[in-house]
């Protein structure tokens, strides 16, 4: 059945039952479930792996556990050496083959043409007819045999060494085809560790009846994963962290380590079939930018070039992945862009004073300023006021009049003399309030004219002038919704991200250290828009009113 025609709890208990497989084939095995993981995860999907580490850290257990997977299944181990032929990998000739029928056979029954999983330890070891051969193996899924070519079965190939292929060995192209690369180092944790040491672990797992992978599903998935596209927003991803990489890499000054990140067109392809196994066995129709993490475990040459990989890896999952740092530069663009406005509305309203210097005895120092031909206004009985416009959100200017205060009242009279002293006392009103409410004015640090509010915090007013350029003012007032327009889209995007980032959790094959903090970075970009939204708003809302506070 093509996967897009899978239910959801199909989907669902397909991706639980790898769940519990990786489960019972890591039973004991201590700190080796995500080596498991990736192992189950490449054989699904007909790749090889290679594992790094000191000799003594349960390779060939991975291995052996790994066949408990299947169904029906065959295994071949060997150690290699620099003695090892190829009859002990590939079979012995056949002596009566060759002397009935004068043919060059091998009797490949129990041997690597034949096992469907595959651990050789030590493969750097062997010599040129072996990994010559091995390489078609690998390539091919064939085994040439005389004048035969056999299908090999093998659905695993797990390598393992406690040292990398040496340069100019010849070996290149058979390490290139070894898609999975794990380092697997000794266990870290005391309990872990003691367990190990007294509890112990059985080579085989505990497989529960009808958990293993039958020969039939095992096809059948095969087809089925060829039916998973690779989208255009992925491709757009994965060609972005391919940036990334290249880009570190040219950066790197040791040119061997700059060698050793470099990644063939073989590999990348490769590693699609991987995401695409990612993505159906974790119960999904198609590729998650979330699995493209696991290709921090295919790019890697080196213990140098892995630990730059994942760095590379780590900077692409929490800034890049999931749009996390297009939605950040969007964000501060449009906060900037807000910003600029207000402080244009300042520049062209707010009243800067100047300070004179009073002569003779009994002088007294003071402010002016060129106050433009002001406004009169009415409220109540009470006439020939001037109206002062505040150009910065605030928490009311007097607590009679609760909320965000727009603007006061003030008699002619009084203003002057607030700027001659510059700053004082003065009654007046407050927005529609028609009760007089006791104001302080002041001056701030640019001697710019503000009024205190209940918070004692400085907000710059202006006084409203008989003509305004009403044009710029709705300029400024489009400028300011089309950015909270913007805004709410930029809400949505981040929604959608978020959302694309849990279908995809919990994820079998990841560790789970990376996805937390990608959590944690879509967590504080989600505080982030919600604290700019308040200040926005405000910031909008003041701006959307100028050509009514200095229109009217």
């Amino acid at each position: 059945m093509p996967v897009e025609r899978q239910t959801h709890a199909q989907l669902a208990l397909r991706s639980e039952r790898i769940n519990q497989l990786v489960a019972a084939l890591s039973e004991g095995v201590y700190e080796r479930e995500h080596t498991i993981k990736l192992c189950l995860l490449a054989a699904l999907s007909g790749e090889s792996v290679f594992l790094l580490g000191p000799p003594g850290i349960a390779k060939s257990l991975i291995a052996k556990r790994l066949i408990q997977a299947f169904e029906d299944s065959s295994y071949f181990e060997y150690l290699m050496t620099r003695f090892s032929t190829p009859e002990e990998v590939f079979g012995p000739l056949s002596i009566q083959e060759l002397k009935d029928n004068g043919r060059y056979v091998r009797l490949t029954e129990g041997y690597l043409p034949t096992a469907k999983v595959v651990f050789l330890d030590e493969i750097w070891k062997a010599g040129p007819a072996i990994l010559n051969t091995l390489l078609t193996v690998v390539n091919e899924k064939t085994f040439k045999n005389g004048a035969d070519i056999e299908q090999v079965p093998m659905r695993l190939l797990i390598s393992a060494s406690n040292e990398l292929p040496e340069q100019d060995s010849g070996l290149e192209a058979l390490y290139d085809r070894m898609l999975v690369r794990v380092f697997v180092n000794r266990i870290q944790n005391k309990q872990n560790f003691r367990s190990m040491l007294t509890v112990g672990t059985p080579q085989e797992a505990v497989m529960p009846a009808g958990l293993a992978i039958t020969n039939r599903e095992y096809h059948q998935w095969q087809s089925e994963l060829d039916t998973i596209e690779l989208s255009e927003a992925i491709f757009e991803k994965l060609y972005q962290l391919k940036l990334l990489l290249e880009a570190r890499m040219d950066s790197v000054q040791d040119k061997t380590v700059a060698q050793d990140l470099y990644v063939s067109d073989r590999r990348w392809k490769k590693s699609v079939r991987l995401l695409k196994a990612s993505a159906f066995f974790c119960g999904r129709k198609t590729i998650n930018p979330l699995d493209l993490v696991l290709i921090q475990d295919c790019l890697w040459n080196s213990p140098e070039s892995r630990k730059i990989v994942r760095e590379v890896i780590e900077n692409f999952a929490i800034n890049v992945a999931f749009e996390q740092q297009i939605i950040r530069e969007k964000l501060e663009e449009l906060q900037q862009t807000v910003s600029d406005i207000q402080i244009d509305v300042e520049s062209a309203f707010s009243l800067e004073l100047k300070f004179e210097s009073g002569t003779g005895l009994l002088a007294k120092d003071s402010f002016y300023c060129d106050v433009p031909d002001l406004k009169r206004f009415k409220v109540g009985r009470i006439d020939g006021l001037v109206k002062l416009a505040i150009l910065q959100p605030n928490l009311s200017v007097h607590e009679q009049d609760k909320g965000d205060s727009r603007w006061v009242y003030v008699a002619e009279k009084d203003l002057k003399e607030v700027i001659t002293a510059g700053g004082k006392e003065v009654y007046g009103y407050v927005n529609e309030n028609p009760n007089l409410c006791q104001l302080t004015f002041s001056l701030d640090a640019d001697d710019r004219l503000v009024i205190k509010d209940i918070a004692n915090r400085a907000v710059l007013v202006a006084p409203v002038a008989r003509e305004v350029d009403l044009e710029q003012l709705a300029s400024w007032s489009e400028s300011s919704q089309k950015a909270l327009a913007e805004f709410e889209a930029l809400k949505h995007q981040l929604l959608k991200a978020k959302s694309n980032f849990h279908s995809a959790l919990p994820h079998n094959f990841i560790e789970p250290e990376l996805p937390a903090a990608m959590e944690s970075g879509l967590i504080s970009l989600t505080k982030a828009l919600e604290n700019a939204e308040q200040k926005m708003e405000k910031q909008a809302f003041r701006i959307r009113s100028l050509p009514e506070i200095f229109g009217e």
